[in-house]
């Protein structure tokens, strides 16, 4: 066992914060992708990865990505329409989402730019991936201010799944989803081996 003196220690006091974004990002691995598809007040069409995702509340289902930086594209789209969609990044699409994360002005369509396929989501009115295997459409539940970040919350009004990825129970299939991750640097992380472990009484 490693005794206090054997670890390094970062102090996020002193230590500049690009490189402690490095350092956490490269830490807390592997981190799902939201994909964001929303739309613009204007009409513009808009898709970004984002890696900071989770699930916030399960009653009502309510699910959130963080905008690292302030409001960007997505996190505005959201806010200002009340409406986004978040798209599973299967590892078919892998190549296609990082295209998307591309620096692109605000008037310019990810969906268009980078070749992406979609189709109007089912609740919702702006575009999903048409390829992605679960598309989870949402209504703005709010959005936090965080340090430099915008953490955006979304309770959930549909989520559909492509057939082809159901197991027996009803549920996504881990291995026909094929969902990757972001790890740190430029990594990505690869669906792996699973386990299976019951929870103790």
């Amino acid at each position: 066992m490693s005794t206090p003196t054997d670890r390094i220690v970062h102090d996020p006091a002193t230590v500049d914060p690009g490189d402690f974004y490095k350092l956490l990002t490269a830490s807390i691995v592997p981190r799902p992708i939201a994909w964001v598809s929303s739309r613009s007040t204007g009409g513009v069409d808009n898709l970004s990865p984002y890696s900071f995702f989770s699930v916030s509340s399960t009653t009502p289902p309510v699910v959130q990505f963080t905008s690292v930086g302030g409001a960007k594209d997505s996190a505005r789209n959201a806010i200002d329409t009340g409406e986004f969609v978040i798209n599973i990044v299967s590892k078919s699409l892998m190549h296609l989402a990082n295209a998307s994360s591309a620096g692109f002005d605000s008037d310019i369509d990810e969906f268009v730019e980078a070749g992406i396929p979609s189709t109007p989501a089912t609740v919702v009115n702006c575009l999903r991936v048409a390829d992605s295997p679960i598309a989870i459409e949402c209504r703005l539940h709010r959005a936090v201010e965080v340090g430099n970040s915008v953490v955006v919350m979304g309770e959930v009004v549909a989520l559909t799944v492509d057939p082809s990825i159901v197991a027996d129970d009803g549920l996504p299939d881990y291995d026909k989803l094929a969902a990757v991750s972001r790890l740190g640097r430029i990594e990505w992380g690869l669906p792996g081996d699973t386990v299976d472990l019951d929870r103790p009484h």
